[in-house]
């Protein structure tokens, strides 16, 4: 699999890395020996500068060499100067410690059925389920304690990390990265209520993934009561995220952690749900929608939009909805306070009159 080293011994100068990066070199060449945060960097390492509120601790650092946006440049330190600095160093991040893939073979304590298939140059760990008819590209990495279901069709290049479960007709595209404790394919949560009982509804549909997905740890995504649950292509879900039965997940979406997608709901193409978003069963979000943290969707919406809040509204709206709550104490009193006036000045009214 591709690895991430533990620790680099590579080396470079700054220069390279302004060059592999097309970035723009000031403050003179430096030999580079690792990346590290620009608090805890050390002589030799370089770190970086994205969000300006950490230019102050340029002041402070060790490093040799930040790479910062042209925006933020200083004097003090050696720098690459870039348009997007977090992008930058991720890929410098990536020359120090990323390994090449080496297959590691199929482990004896793995158990395989006779008619999966397996592509070239696998990585299968110990103790590994793959079950009949299942098909595995090439260089695929299913690390130990995986188990793959029957009739499940992983694609080439996909690393799934330790204690994953992909059920039975699942299909998993190429370049995936399924962190430990994901569960694909999971019973949709379908029942019919009948004199008080609760019938199980059979869930036989099934959960496509596209290429270039990556679900953190423990993601929960259920396959379709009928048809299938997809998530498509470049989607990024990050950690304890639930995807219910039937949903459809759009191109590129970003889903942070704790979010929940209730069955059959639809996501347009570059959605972002915040930390514990809800979103309810049987809608849609438009494409390029952002949707703020804890907040709840209940009614479509549309593309472009920005929300916060549950139920969700603009989010210029609930910004300002939330700095009126503090003051509710007081405009509270005081309309007691005229409720008061007011019924004084009827009275006195009524008694002149």
């Amino acid at each position: 699999m591709i690895g991430v080293a533990p620790r680099s011994t590579r080396s470079t100068t700054l220069s390279a890395l302004a060059a592999y990066v097309g970035g723009s070199l000031r403050g003179g060449d430096v030999p580079i020996t690792g990346v590290a945060g620009i608090r805890e960097a050390e002589p030799g390492q370089i770190t970086f500068v994205a969000n300006p509120r950490y230019v102050p601790d340029l002041a402070r650092t060790r490093a040799s060499a930040v790479v910062i946006a042209k925006a933020h440049a200083t004097s003090a330190i050696a720098r690459i100067e870039v348009d997007d600095p977090y992008y930058a160093f991720s890929r410098i991040v990536r020359w120090f410690h990323e390994r090449p893939y080496e297959p590691g073979g199929i482990s004896p304590h793995a158990s395989l059925a006779p008619d999966a298939a397996v592509g070239a140059d696998p990585t299968i760990g110990p103790f590994v389920s793959v079950g009949c008819r299942a098909r595995l590209g090439d260089r695929v990495t299913l690390l130990s304690g995986v188990s793959v279901g029957d009739d499940v069709a992983i694609g080439d290049d996909t690393v799934v990390y330790p204690n994953v479960t992909i059920r039975e007709g699942s299909a998993i595209g190429r370049r995936v990265i399924l962190h430990s404790g994901v569960v694909i394919g999971s019973d949709g949560f379908g029942f019919a209520t009948r004199n008080g009982r609760h019938e199980k509804i059979l869930q036989i549909g099934r959960v496509v993934i596209e290429d270039d997905v990556e679900l953190g740890a423990n993601v929960c995504v259920d396959r379709a009561a009928l048809g299938v649950t997809l998530i498509k292509r470049g989607t990024k879900v990050d950690n304890l995220v639930q995807i219910a039965h039937n949903v459809v997940v759009g191109e590129d979406c970003l889903i942070v952690a704790q979010a929940g997608i209730s069955g059959s709901s639809e996501l347009g193409r570059g959605v972002v749900l915040a930390g514990q978003v809800g979103v309810v069963g049987h809608l849609r979000i438009g494409d390029g929608a952002i949707v703020g943290a804890q907040s709840g969707v209940a009614s479509d919406l549309a593309g472009g939009q920005v929300v916060s809040g549950s139920p969700a509204i603009p989010h210029q709206t609930w910004l300002r909805v939330q700095a009126t709550i503090p003051t509710l104490p007081e405009m509270r009193r005081a309309l007691k306070r005229l409720e008061a006036r007011v019924a004084e000045l009827e009275q006195h009214s009524s008694g002149s009159s």
